[in-house]
């Protein structure tokens, strides 16, 4: 098994979700090898919960890493990233071809996707003037 989603696997436990119970564990391997996991923390307004993906790319960035390589993702049933989260992972990497994400489910890797083809038009600060 891969150590990214075992790190995934095993965050996951410690999500808080008491209105969907759906436990979500993600991992990120920066372009330095570091890995930096997250959960999903979910709130009675909905509005402000905060998805795994999200939470991992937080702890990347507040431990000096911006540049992502993989994520893993494991839920209960291998659920995608939403598309605020891609948008996320889409400012932390320099080519989204090359930014590897792996689903998984609570025993087995899924699928291997790549950000691009998950969101191919994401939103490019090349594009602000």
């Amino acid at each position: 098994m891969d150590p990214l989603i075992e790190a995934a696997r095993e965050v996951r436990r410690n999500a808080y979700a008491p209105y969907s119970n759906y436990l979500v564990g993600a991992a990120i391997e920066d372009v330095d090898g570091r890995v930096f996991a997250g959960v999903n923390v979910e709130n009675i307004s909905y509005g402000a919960t905060i998805c795994a993906e999200r939470a991992a790319v937080v702890k990347m960035v507040s431990e000096g890493g911006r540049k992502a390589k993989r994520l893993a993702l494991v839920t209960s049933d291998g659920g995608n990233p939403c598309g605020i989260c891609l948008q996320v992972l889409s400012e932390f990497t320099d080519d989204p071809t090359t930014l590897t994400i792996l689903i998984a489910d609570e025993t087995k890797t899924l699928r291997t996707h790549r950000l691009s083809e998950l969101l191919p038009f994401a939103f490019d600060s090349s594009r602000v003037e």
